[in-house]
């Protein structure tokens, strides 16, 4: 077993236990898809830390130093980000966000996508807003479903560049934090973001739902006081 508690052996039988009808080919590209995954959240694992060496003082040098690189390629790699302050589970919703746009061979990622991340992480705050509201996951998820764009040929691999309103949602998304008086940026904020976002297909599949922007804010406030 590795540090993680898990081995190959683990990744391939849960693999094998999901897809039992499809072919080599099939779980070939499952696999690459999974592997994207778990390097995006090895990088977000390595980053948190680094940002908590930071904080405490430590210098480039010695960030470099423990990860086995140059100060300048630590640097580069770990310089602060638009999701600096995103917590740790709304760092997580962006990796599941590009791993709905993979499944779904799309070589973007939308707000569609950055919404359905929020949906896979049932500990945030966005989680229980949704599902409060709409009754049930799976009726997001239908909702969610129905809008995205049709699939396309072929999965992509490396990076998946961000739509343009997907940017502005997540800017959104820090703003929120600060119009509430949050030091954090948490998934309930990644939420607010993607309503603000007025055209986005995010927003109309909030309106879908129910939510307005002014209802979703007057939300989020009563429920981020009670955590």
């Amino acid at each position: 077993m590795s540090p993680l508690n898990i081995s190959l052996a683990d990744l391939i039988a849960r693999l094998d236990e999901e897809l039992p009808d499809s072919g080599d080919l099939s779980r070939i590209s499952e696999a690459q898809l999974r592997a994207q995954t778990l390097a995006d959240l090895g990088e977000q694992l390595v980053g948190h830390y680094v940002g908590k060496a930071k904080q405490a003082g430590a210098s480039w040098s010695e960030i470099g130093e423990a990860i086995g690189v140059s100060k300048q390629a630590a640097q580069q790699r770990h310089a602060p980000t638009p999701f600096e302050r995103f917590t740790d589970l709304n760092r997580h919703g962006i990796v599941l966000a590009q791993e709905a746009a993979r499944t779904h061979k799309h070589d973007f990622i939308g707000t569609e996508h950055l919404l359905l991340g929020l949906l896979g992480e049932p500990r945030g705050l966005a989680y229980e807003v949704l599902v409060a509201k709409a009754g049930s996951e799976q009726r997001v998820r239908d909702v969610i479903e129905e809008a995205l764009p049709p699939a396309g040929e072929k999965a992509p691999r490396g990076h998946i560049a961000f739509r343009p309103e997907s940017k502005e949602a997540i800017e959104q998304a820090i703003q929120a934090s600060a119009d509430l008086g949050h030091d954090r940026v948490g998934t309930e904020h990644s939420l607010l973001g993607l309503i603000r976002v007025e055209q986005s297909p995010a927003a109309q599949i909030l309106r879908d739902l129910g939510f307005t922007s002014d209802e979703l804010h007057e939300t989020v406030k009563a429920r981020s006081a009670k955590q």
